[in-house]
């Protein structure tokens, strides 16, 4: 069939048949600043969900109508499997919530924030408690030694 014969709610439907967001396997802990990330995602997911209600829903905008209700859904369920974690443990532990400092092998020093994985984001400075980074480092103290990608890292500072 030519292009030219192709109808424009073809495209539509097509359009609004979004795939649903995956939800990780892994608990969802979050920090008091992702548990409020949450709540804010959740509120725009809602105002936009009413907001294509009330531009006719299905019928005017397919798209939108199925971009809000993928959102709601994802938002929905995070919420209700937050799970607020607090650093607990000894100050100088490498545990969830707190920032930690690593030096390489090269000298180079980084810092990162381990928080979930919602609220991750390693070009800000934080990383998922279940990254490989995070995994290596957690539960170690300044002055261990961790192994990130095959090479050594020593944990040179721990803070909240």
């Amino acid at each position: 069939m030519a292009v030219a014969f192709t109808r424009e709610e073809d495209y539509e439907a097509q359009a609004a048949d979004l795939p649903d967001r995956p939800i990780s396997p892994h608990p969802n802990l979050v920090t008091a600043e992702g548990l409020a990330a949450i709540d804010r995602e959740l509120a725009a997911a809602r105002a936009a969900y009413a907001a294509a209600q009330a531009q006719g829903g299905v019928s005017s905008d397919r798209t939108a109508m199925a971009r809000a209700t993928r959102d709601l859904r994802y938002w929905s369920a995070r919420r209700a499997n937050a799970q607020l974690t607090e650093p607990d443990g000894p100050p100088d532990r490498a545990v969830f919530g707190r920032v930690v400092e690593i030096e390489r092998e090269d000298g180079r020093r980084q810092a990162f924030r381990i928080v979930g994985e919602d609220e991750a984001d390693p070009a800000h400075g934080s990383v998922s408690y279940v990254s490989p980074l995070a995994r290596a480092v957690l539960g170690k103290s300044v002055g261990d030694v961790a192994l990130v990608h095959g090479a050594e890292v020593e944990i040179v500072a721990v803070r909240i």
